[in-house]
């Protein structure tokens, strides 16, 4: 096992990273900025290294700041959390050559999955469903109508080499395409330095389905069964739940294996998760794979008793999966996250602010995840993203009214958050039936 882990993020993740440290005996180092300075889960750590200004590019982004770190505490791991410099393969590769171990897949997987036509390219070469979609899109105006109406109207313009809804726009005609292309070339290169966009079918209120996995350097790989992530805003995830309700669970748990074998044959070697979309007709299509801990996975934890930071970083000290899974992983009961943004939730912008009243909900069926305490300011520097809300209960719903009840006694003032529309959406009749889709939270609070 590892020594010393620096855990190279901030907020709800750092403090949930931490916490697996603690249990498995681990040293820990905590990086912060200026900002960030006072934060609560800072006293959680071992040591914290004070590690530049708000600016995520001068302090959380800053690769040779915290390579610094590591040779500075000793450290023999890092673990990048989600976000900022998680799924960056170049970053990973400088940990490895400085002699310690970046916590997730190997920079060979981060490359392979991290450019996304590469990526549906590799999925359908190894026989996982994939929907239509074009290739990086050439500059050629000719090309690019050419690709759009191979695929048809309407379709999405996609970031080939970045994710979290920016530079995603829906095309409805030709006549919009152009511009849309160059919007969002404009946008990708701002958001991930890299101007390559591509086009792919655009489905009318899907479902957004992903599959857990977890592998060793052994070549094995398992799946800790899937999770519905449908509900969302600006293309980002704000309601996650395991399992997927209201599906053919055989159709579901097939899948799910195959994505694994894959995967297993491959050789892929840490944590990850494929992420599906499907239709109105239950056909799935390949969207991504995110090699990394996924902001989601404390359902998956919930209903499996997995400690997925414990498992990754046990994969990553080079413990194969029979040493660091049971034998036989069930899904017990139902579990269901709620994302606590602090933003004006009828326009989705964030609302920065200090926090003057800040008490989460307890209680034996609820946790809470979370990086911020009463007096704490949310600034404009970082995700708006105040906690996590978790229920876990016998059935959906029953978890959903464990997970109402939590919302309803989150007491925040300072800024506004989205718990109205989070109330409006678990309340609705569409989502406790499990009528869930992409675009079922815009519907119920336009």
């Amino acid at each position: 096992m590892f020594s010393k882990i620096v855990v190279a993020n901030r907020g709800a993740v750092a403090a949930r990273v931490l916490r697996s440290l603690k249990t498995l005996n681990i040293r820990s180092v905590a990086v912060y900025s200026e900002a960030d300075a006072g934060a609560p889960y800072l006293a959680d750590a071992d040591e914290a290294v004070l590690i530049g200004p708000a600016a995520a590019r001068e302090s959380y982004l800053n690769q040779d700041i915290l390579l610094q770190v590591m040779r500075d505490t000793h450290a023999d791991g890092l673990h990048p959390g989600y976000g900022f410099l998680s799924e960056n393969a170049g970053f990973a590769r400088k940990i490895e050559d400085a002699g310690a171990r970046f916590i997730g897949p190997s920079a060979r997987w981060i490359d392979a999955m991290g450019h996304k036509t590469r990526a549906r390219d590799w999925a359908a070469r190894h026989g996982l469903p994939v929907g239509l979609g074009s290739r990086v899109l050439p500059n050629d105006i000719t090309d690019v109508m050419r690709h759009a109406l191979e695929i048809g109207f309407p379709l999405l313009v996609k970031p080939a080499g970045g994710g979290g809804g920016i530079g995603m726009i829906v095309v409805n005609e030709a006549s919009e395409l152009l511009n849309a292309v160059e919007r969002a070339r404009s946008m990708t290169l701002r958001g991930f330095a890299n101007s390559d966009v591509y086009l792919e079918k655009y489905l009318n209120r899907p479902r957004h389905i992903e599959f857990q996995l977890l592998g060793d350097r052994h070549g094995n790989v398992r799946h800790l069964f899937d999770r519905d992530c449908s509900i969302q805003r600006r293309h980002q995830k704000v309601i996650e739940e395991a399992c997927a309700p209201a599906i053919d669970r055989v159709k579901v748990n097939s899948l799910a294996k195959q994505v694994a074998d894959t995967f297993s044959k491959m050789g892929y070697d840490n944590i990850g998760t494929v992420e599906m979309l499907m239709d109105a007709n239950g056909t799935f299509s390949f969207l991504e794979m995110n090699t990394r801990l996924q902001v989601e996975h404390g359902v998956t934890e919930q209903i499996t008793g997995v400690d997925l930071v414990a498992a990754q970083i046990a994969s990553a000290a080079g413990l194969a999966l029979s040493d660091i899974l049971p034998n036989d992983v069930r899904a017990d009961g139902h579990a269901i996250e709620a994302r606590i943004y602090a933003e004006d939730s009828r326009r989705f912008l964030p609302s920065p602010g200090r926090l003057t009243t800040f008490r989460p909900p307890k209680g034996g069926q609820i946790r809470v995840e979370t990086g911020y305490a009463e007096g704490r300011d949310v600034t404009m520097h970082y995700d708006p993203l105040l906690a996590k809300v978790i229920a876990h209960a016998p059935s959906r719903a029953a978890a959903i009214d464990v997970l109402l009840d939590a919302i309803r006694d989150f007491a925040v003032v300072g800024v506004k958050t989205n718990i109205t529309a989070l109330d409006t959406l678990l309340s609705s009749n569409q989502f406790r039936d499990g009528e869930v889709h992409t675009g079922l939270l815009s519907e119920l609070i336009s």
